[in-house]
């Protein structure tokens, strides 16, 4: 029996492994070593997580998933969570959570199979619980954001990114030169809608020349 530890993180921003030495600690004193640690950087909310099933396609029947909240592993919709959960029980890999004490039985080598049984039992209707109370919470904060985008932008507080005159002027002689739009895109990385908006005053004045 193996224990694989899932750390995640949603942004790049974040620091995914700081439950590292939790993890390490918590499997420690059950005589359980970490045999490796996954790491990632991805949306709890979306199952392309390369790392999660690496882990998953590791494991080996009987082989520990720990991982320190079900938020780590799943703020998934029902549907995707029951694709993870089928993948989990497919492998017969066991969900260890440090803030789930049930889930905890299941590192116990010599429980006998009636208690290994009903604590599993146990265990799969709180991860689900707890897995819908993380879709909810992301769901929330998704809609306290859409509203406080949309507050402010009626209250006139949120504008777009200020404009790089600089750069534009720039773009502005290189079209005034005859470059084409894309070499100017390949050399600038700017978006083409970009070079037909500072094009329209040029355009303008060729016409009221002619």
């Amino acid at each position: 029996m193996f224990v694989r530890a899932y750390l995640r993180a949603s942004t790049k921003e974040q620091d995914a492994s700081r439950p590292k030495g939790d993890l390490e600690a918590f499997a420690k004193e059950r005589g359980l070593p970490i045999a490796a640690t996954y790491t990632e950087n991805e949306s709890g909310a979306s199952l392309a997580r390369p790392e999660l099933f690496r882990l998953l396609s590791d494991c080996q029947p009987g082989d520990i998933l720990l991982t320190e909240q079900v938020d780590r592993l799943s703020r998934l919709n029902a549907e995707d969570w029951e694709r993870l959960k089928r993948e989990i029980a497919d492998r017969k890999v066991r969900v260890v959570v440090l803030d789930l004490p049930t889930s905890h039985m299941m590192m116990i080598k010599e429980a006998d199979d009636f208690t290994s049984r009903m604590f599993a039992a146990i265990n799969a209707m709180l991860l689900d619980m707890l897995a819908a109370i993380a879709r909810k919470d992301y769901e929330d904060r998704r809609r306290r954001q859409a509203q406080g985008i949309a507050k402010a932008k009626a209250e006139g507080k949120m504008k777009g990114r200020p404009e790089d005159a600089q750069r534009n002027e720039a773009l502005v002689d290189m079209l005034y030169k005859g470059q084409s739009w894309s070499s100017i895109v390949a050399a600038t990385k700017c978006s083409r809608s970009t070079l037909a908006r500072l094009a329209q005053p040029l355009k303008a004045k060729e016409m009221a020349a002619q």
